[in-house]
């Protein structure tokens, strides 16, 4: 019994820990945003990379998620002579959840693996110990530039999901369930208020921010070798995406409960 008290113990502390980490990196990181020196180069390049280079996976992500929306609503409206509220739910589902929710999961994938493997095989290969020699402030150089990268466009690329994913909705609606284009267009802008759209791009700019981070947490805490960084790859998509979910329930709670 006290055997399995103890390990209870151990595993509490050791996520304490883990979240008393995270957040002093978050904090550091923010500190160093308020401070020069800034460096615009790696600025730039992590917006190219982070942003541009994400738009296709999120906009075929959007595309075939607002077209099975479309139909799954379509589907269960069938059922209650409510096919009508298709535009509608399509619109809010997408600009509210899915379109903040499944973008950021996809950057997840594709930009915390990537940043957590560039700094952890620079940390590997001592680069980041050649910086500290230069004078040069890690989490200035490496971390601050990609986590304001993320979080600024981010909510671009929500902003574009949210509306190829509407445009895949249209799609399906006009050409498989027979819905009058124009009827559909005018109850998708009737049903549509700004705060379903600022609140989606609110989760955008906090999901870029987690990503960004945990990328830069996890990479510059690898271990040595080729499985170190696997390992801190592997942490950071999953902590990603974990933290991206929760942060999703506490924004939804704290914007639209009742």
């Amino acid at each position: 019994m006290t055997a399995f008290l103890a390990s209870i113990g151990r595993a509490t502390l050791a996520i304490l820990a883990s979240i008393g980490a995270v957040t002093l990196f978050a904090g550091q990181t923010v500190g160093h945003m308020l401070r020069p020196p800034f460096y615009w180069r790696e600025f730039i390049s992590a917006c190219m990379t982070i942003g541009y280079f994400s738009l296709p996976v999120v906009g075929l992500t959007a595309l075939f998620t607002g077209g099975a929306l479309a139909l799954q609503i379509y589907a269960g409206g069938a059922r209650f002579n409510a096919e009508a509220v298709v535009p509608s739910i399509v619109a809010i589902g997408m600009v509210r959840e899915l379109g903040p929710v499944l973008g950021g999961l996809m950057v997840a994938a594709r930009v915390a693996s990537s940043i957590a493997a560039e700094i952890g095989t620079m940390k590997v290969t001592e680069q980041i110990d050649a910086l500290v020699t230069l004078s040069t402030n890690p989490m200035k150089y490496l971390t601050v530039p990609r986590v304001l990268a993320a979080t600024l466009t981010v909510p671009v690329l929500v902003l574009v999901g949210d509306i190829i994913g509407i445009m895949g909705g249209y799609l399906v609606g006009v050409s498989r369930l027979g819905f009058n284009p124009a009827a559909y267009l005018q109850n998708t802008v009737d049903f549509l208020e700004f705060w379903d759209v600022a609140s989606g791009l609110v989760k955008g700019a906090v999901f870029g921010f987690i990503i960004a981070l945990m990328g830069c947490y996890f990479g510059m805490r690898s271990g040595r070798g080729a499985q170190g960084v696997g390992r801190a790859t592997k942490a950071a998509v999953v902590a990603a995406s974990v933290m991206i979910l929760a942060a999703n329930y506490l924004l939804t709670e704290l914007f639209f409960s009742a």
